[in-house]
């Protein structure tokens, strides 16, 4: 069973102590004594610890009960837990084995105590009745503060994004030659990929498990190789790779299609038409209050003029060294009430899907970020900060269906992630 770590306030940004303290506050505000935490993202974000539990995410199975003056019990199992842990919580952070967990909730009895049904199962709820509580069902108090990214979470996903960025660059221009030949198979492009990332020297774990998906095969949205279904990389054929790595300083999610052979006119215009998408969702610039469904449109007007669509969300939220989906927020056709707000990282995924043939999906993650003021403008504005940085392949985009902004948007990325995180990739080699 993996021990539970420390995760420095370097990365975090925020002492464990001053979380607490804002989140009790929070629970005083609302008359509550004391809230129940059941997420593991939760207890990780909240405590500052990260874990091993859970499979391409780094996180600790447990539950915790944050009072309102901001100490709290952490309720995980005595085998994950070392003496450098508890120094590192503090004595204001009482850690007690899992079997504590419902004397703990039977003593709260008369406490007014928050608990999100969205998260805790029916179990919670029944001790607390039990015990005679005060029930107050509501959101998660860590959830909104979690999504909204501090200077040092954002920071230090640009630099794992850079980082990353350069890995994923120098496995395109493999795929741009070593395999063009049409032999290479799914699997094999997948594990290379994994090992450009694990040549950065900084990578934990992947994010997912990657989508390497050939011809026919990138056209399943969730796709996964296994040996039966490996698919060689035939040439006049696409390959869409969607993978992700998990750093200390950020978590990562791109996808990239790219032509094996020479792509056909349809694919050339299926492509432009998702990148133009893209871009929309890149650009625009919204005023505060906004939420993620209000703007899905904008990635899929292209499609729609071409009696086109995509059949899965454009947007989730991303975590910092976490998981790669999160919520509150998202981008999709699907009504979400959370606006989006400075900080949150969510990604921008249009899409489509040639059932039998092909699939496109063209992945960049980005940050939300105050926008510049708008002449004449009487609201205040946010837009986005393009985090990931790799190529797009270009040989798949029809420039004349580019507007000049467009265009403009396509040279100005590709100047970004030469700036940063092709000379990156480059610095390393020549170091190596």
């Amino acid at each position: 069973m993996a021990k539970v770590e420390p995760h420095a306030e370097t990365y975090s940004g925020e002492s464990s102590a001053s979380k607490r303290q804002r989140l009790g506050e929070g629970l005083s505000k609302e008359s509550a004594d004391a809230v129940i935490i059941t997420s593991p993202a939760s207890l990780a974000w909240l405590f500052n610890i990260r874990g091993g539990d859970v499979a391409r995410t780094p996180l600790p199975l447990g539950e915790a009960l944050l009072r309102a003056d901001g100490t709290a019990d952490l309720f995980i199992a005595d085998e994950k837990v070392s003496p450098e842990l508890k120094q590192w919580l503090g004595n204001q952070v009482a850690v007690k084995p899992s079997n504590e967990l419902q004397p703990t909730l039977a003593a709260l009895g008369g406490k007014k105590v928050k608990l999100d049904p969205s998260s805790a199962s029916a179990w919670y709820f029944e001790e607390l009745k039990t015990a005679g509580a005060e029930i107050v069902r509501g959101q998660d108090p860590v959830v909104l503060p979690r999504a909204c990214k501090n200077a040092a979470e954002v920071e230090g996903s640009r630099q794992a994004h850079i980082r990353d960025g350069a890995a994923v660059s120098r496995y395109l221009h493999w795929l741009a030659t070593d395999a063009q030949t049409g032999k290479v198979q799914e699997i094999e492009a997948c594990e290379r990929l994994e090992a450009f990332r694990a040549d950065t020297g900084a990578l934990k774990d992947l994010s997912f498990d990657s989508i390497s998906g050939a011809g026919p095969n990138g056209a399943i949205v969730h796709y996964r190789v296994t040996k039966r279904t490996n698919r060689k990389l035939g040439r006049g054929s696409l390959f869409l790779i969607d993978s992700g790595g998990q750093y200390l300083d950020g978590t990562t999610d791109i996808t990239r299609t790219v032509a094996i052979g020479r792509p056909s006119k349809e694919m050339k215009d299926r492509f432009t038409r998702v990148l133009k998408g893209h871009i929309a969702l890149s650009r625009v610039r919204f005023p505060k209050g906004t939420t993620g469904h209000q703007l899905d449109a904008l990635a899929r007007m292209s499609l729609w003029e071409a009696g086109l669509d995509y059949d899965h969300g454009t947007g989730h939220g991303v975590g910092v060294y976490l998981g790669v989906h999160e919520g509150p927020h998202r981008i999709a056709k699907f009504v979400n009430t959370q606006p989006l707000e400075p900080g949150m990282i969510v990604s921008n995924e249009p899409g489509y899907y040639k059932t039998g043939a092909y699939g496109i999906r063209i992945e960049n993650l980005q940050v939300v970020t105050p926008a510049a003021d708008i002449d004449g403008g009487e609201r205040p504005m946010l837009g986005f900060e393009t985090l990931t940085l790799a190529p797009i392949a270009r040989e798949l985009i029809v420039k004349q269906m580019l507007t000049k902004e467009e265009l403009a948007w396509v040279n100005a990325y590709h100047a970004n992630v030469w700036e940063k995180s092709a000379r990156s990739s480059m610095a390393k080699r020549k170091r190596g």
